[in-house]
């Protein structure tokens, strides 16, 4: 019984993440085109199925955990790896070891403060430093790409030092 009504539970959810009722036009904007609703608790009585020869399983369905791999900050105008840096690297090719399929991409940011180029410059030679240090570790090098964004993709965008160093950084993406 515990089993059925998880079930309906279930297709209840399915039907509900399926989609709205009505349909998107240009001039609706999806916010105002999908309506929510809520749905009350029912005190239906389900039938019991007390047939041994059936059994029911409830497939388990694991939660897929999106990795969550550390990002390394910098000193103004540096790409050198503090000890907390190498720290975090160091749980990173921890996540690396334990999945041996997955490939990373390693962006090397700036904070505002620099020309575009030299940003971008700074970022590649950030990017590389930790890169060498994973491969260094173990990690092969085909498994690890390295961009730069210099100060395009900045996390905080006040012009402050407290904002600046949230920016200088090397941040760590899974690649699909």
């Amino acid at each position: 019984m515990k089993t059925f009504k998880l079930l309906c539970l279930f297709a209840l959810i399915l039907i509900l993440a399926a989609g709205c009722a009505k349909p998107v036009t240009e001039d609706t904007s999806t916010e105002e085109a999908c309506e929510v609703t809520e749905v009350a608790p029912t005190t239906e009585t389900v039938p019991s199925y007390t047939d041994s020869a059936v059994t029911e399983t409830t497939p388990v369905v694991e939660p897929v955990a999106t990795p969550v791999l550390g990002t390394i900050y910098f000193e103004f105008d540096q790409y050198t790896l503090s000890a907390e840096a190498r720290d975090t690297l160091a749980e990173n090719m921890r996540y690396l070891q334990a999945n041996p399929g997955t490939t990373l991409v390693i962006e090397g940011h700036c904070d505002e403060r620099g020309s575009d180029e030299y940003n971008l410059a700074l970022g590649e030679r950030r990017a590389i430093a930790a890169q060498q240090y994973l491969t260094s570790m173990g990690v092969a090098t085909d498994r690890l790409s390295t961009i730069s964004y210099g100060e395009e993709k900045p996390v905080d965008t006040a012009s402050t030092e407290e904002a600046w160093a949230k920016n200088r950084r090397a941040a760590f993406v899974p690649k699909p």
